[in-house]
Parts: structure tokens; sequence; C-alpha cells
């Protein structure tokens, strides 16, 4: 009786999401951190460009796991691979609070090659997360498919939150010699403490995953007897695959046996839709969108920035919980949604080509619908992640493993074509703090 506590399903949907907390928290709070870090490291406001090829380098993580599947099918251990690079990713973060400021002398210039270095890493297993965290997931039903993206959505919420706390980007507009010049305000507290909170996140997330670990054996054990292990059962709408014992994670032979099952069924029509859908719902939110939201806020003020930012990443774990509850299945409802976040999409990028002076600045309603803007759109799609995720799920082991894929490759490709238009070519415009940017 005292361990029927640990092993009951809130504590589980708990684990689940503190576990896929840690998956991209590292390099969510390096982006937020960023207009901290950039006034004390050498490369300037240049490391925003040093930092996305640096995450693009994290994709040889994906593509080893990938290749060792195809290869060697079965044979890779997923759970000794997530203690592994949970356990890394925790070292580097306490390297990183500690030496992110130190720097080196290469070719006779000053560079952050420590805080590089420790990017690259942390990049690395962010990456990686995609394509060993979700497939690990077969082992629950597929109700804690919804509960992992919950946690994914606060790993960008986080630390948003904190770096709110911490005042990054607060600024005061004074007048020095009839010059009007923006003075940017100290934080209340220094990058090393921020470092120091993503240690902590990473150890709990960590923990998180060896305590589910621990209880899958105790709570097998302890489960009483199924009626039927070999039909679905279907459960206020949601099937819930044969293989997990109704409710009970199932065993790592279990899940070697169905990775060996024939998977020639998986490449259907409807499965390839949904990993299309995956892919260009994740280009857009990890990759297109998030390049340029400073270019469609910060015409209107840091205040509408530091809206959209925040109540964006509090949609997604929203839409996530709703996802615990309502599950589209319908292909052409699911061509419908995207096609709505398309449109809020659409209208984003509008203002980020025109900034900075979007039409209709002084409107009072103007402010308003950018903010909902971001709200839906991030909503929209973090809502057709999960259904898409819960979909792939019931499609057997190597679905989910395509569906890691998915996420990855469609966030790199978006982050991949922003990239020169953004830093190399410069085809938008950033709003000038304290400054009218259309007299």
């Amino acid at each position: 009786m005292s361990g029927s506590w640990w092993s009951s399903e809130p504590v589980t949907h708990g684990l689940v999401a503190l576990f896929a907390m840690g998956s991209w928290i590292s390099v969510n709070s390096l982006w937020v951190e960023l207009p901290v870090v950039v006034r004390v490291l050498p490369e300037g406001w240049n490391l925003p460009a040093y930092l996305s090829v640096l995450i693009a380098f994290g994709n040889l993580g994906p593509i080893a796991v990938t290749i060792t599947h195809h290869c060697a099918p079965g044979r890779l251990n997923e759970r000794l691979v997530i203690h592994c690079i949970q356990l890394l990713a925790v070292v580097v973060s306490v390297f990183l609070a500690i030496f992110w400021s130190h720097t080196v002398i290469i070719a006779g210039e000053k560079r952050s090659l420590p805080f590089l270095l420790f990017t690259f890493v942390l990049s690395l297993v962010s990456c990686t997360s995609n394509v060993t965290f979700l497939p690990f997931m077969f082992r629950y039903p597929p109700q804690y498919i919804r509960t992992f993206f919950i946690g994914q959505g606060l790993s960008a919420l986080f630390p948003c939150i904190v770096a709110l706390g911490q005042g990054v980007s607060k600024l005061e507009c004074k007048t020095v010699n009839n010059t009007v010049k923006p003075q940017y305000l100290d934080e209340s507290f220094p990058a090393q403490n921020f470092f120091w909170f993503l240690f902590v996140m990473l150890s709990v997330s960590a923990l998180s995953f060896l305590a589910l670990t621990q209880r899958r054996t105790t709570t097998k054990q302890d489960a009483p007897p199924q009626e039927s292990d070999n039909v679905a059962v279907t459960n206020n709408g949601v099937e819930t695959h044969p293989l997990h014992n109704g409710g009970t994670p199932v065993s790592e032979e279990e899940v070697q046996v169905e990775e060996q099952q024939p998977v020639q069924t998986f490449w259907t029509q409807h499965n390839i839709y949904l990993l299309a859908l995956l892919g260009v719902s994740n280009a857009l939110t990890n990759g297109v969108l998030p390049s340029v939201q400073s270019f469609t806020s910060l015409p209107y003020g840091t205040m509408t920035f530091h809206l959209s930012v925040v109540l964006g990443n509090i949609a997604n774990p929203l839409a996530c919980f709703l996802a615990m509850f309502v599950v589209m299945r319908s292909s052409a409802g699911l061509g419908l949604l995207s096609l709505a976040g398309g449109v809020f999409a659409a209208y984003l990028m509008a203002l980020a080509a025109l900034s900075p002076c979007p039409p209709f600045m002084e409107h009072p309603s103007i402010v308003p619908l950018q903010v909902i803007s971001w709200i839906v759109f991030t909503g929209l799609f973090s809502y057709l992640k999960v259904v898409i995720g819960t979909l792939l799920h019931e499609a057997g082991h190597a679905a989910l493993l395509w569906c890691g894929i998915s996420i990855q490759a469609g966030s790199l490709i978006g982050a991949l074509v922003m990239f020169p238009l953004v830093n190399v070519y410069h085809v938008f415009t950033r709003s000038q703090d304290c400054v009218d940017n259309c007299s």
C-alpha cells in the first residue's frame, strides 16, 4: 500500500513531463540568455549566427542514432543512450556555469571557445533527444505521449519565465546631448546564476528518467492481471496498443520483439502524410517563425515582444494538455488545422517582411492581434504535433523513431532556410530602440 502512490498514473505523468522537459531546455535557455552573454563575449551579436551553426552540427547525433537503427535494428539500448546523454548534459551545464565567460586567443583574437564548445555539446544532446526520447515512450500507453509533449513545451516556458524575472533586455530611453539613446538596465542576477538554473533543470530531468526506469519493473510486478493481451482496449475513445498490457509499461524484451516485426506496413499514404505534416509544422514552429519573432513584435514595443514570447510559450503546453482529452483523428481535420496555422504564420511573416514599419501600427487593435496571432499559431501547431505523435505511437516503435526524425529534419530545414535570409542577406530589418523608425 505504501508504494501505491508511487505507482499511480499522476506520478507517472509528472515524471514523464519532467523527463521530456530536459529534451530542449538547454538550447532554449541559451537562446533566451543571448542578450546577456553577447555583452560579455567577444563575438557580440555575431553569436546568434554561431549558435545556429552549432545547433545544425548537433544533428550529427540523430544521424548516428538513425544509422545505428538501420544497420543494427534492435541492438541500440535506448535507455543507456538516454542516461549517457543526460549525464553529459548535466556535466557540461556545470562547466558552462563556471567557465561560460572565459576566452582564449585564436589567431591573435579573443574567442569564447569554452562557451561555443559547451553550446555544441548541449545542442548535440538536444537534437539526439528527439530520436531517443520519443522511441523510448513506446513503452507507455498513448496518453503519455501527450504528457511528453507537454513537458517539451515546458522546456521553452521555464527558461522564458526565469529570463523575464532576470530582467533580460529591459531598457530606458534617455536623452544625452539632445539625442535619445537606449540604456540597458542591469539584470536582477548574472548569467552564471541562470546557467546554474539550467543545471538544476537538467538534473531534475535526468533523475525523473531514472525514476521512470526504476518504476517500470516495480509497476509491472504490482500491476493487476489484464483481461486480455491480444486485443486493443478502447478507453474514452483512445486505443491502447495491445503490447502495452493496458496501462502498464512494457519490458525491454517486448519492445525488441516489436522492433523485429515487419515494418513495411508502416509506409502507408496516411503515415507519410502525417510525417509530412509533422515536418512542415516543426519547420515553421522551430525554424522559420522563431527566426523572425523580433521583427514581427519589436516594432510595437518591447512589451509586445515579451507578451508574444511568453504567451506563445504558454500556449504550447496548454494545447498539449487539450490533446489529453480531445484527439482529432481525421486526416482532413488535421489538414485544416495545419492550413489555419499556416494562415497565421503567413500573417506573421508579412509583419516581419514589413518591419520596422508594418501597416496600421497606431491602430489600437493591431497589438492584441499580433499577440493573439502568435498564441494561435503556436497553439494550433503544438496540438497538431501531439495528435500526430499519438497516432504514430499506435503504429509501433519504428513510427516513433520516424516521428523524432521528422521533427528534427523539419526544424533543421526551417533553420537552414532562414539563416541566410536573416544573417547573410538581411532581408528583414529590425526595429531600433528609442528611435522613430518610420519617420
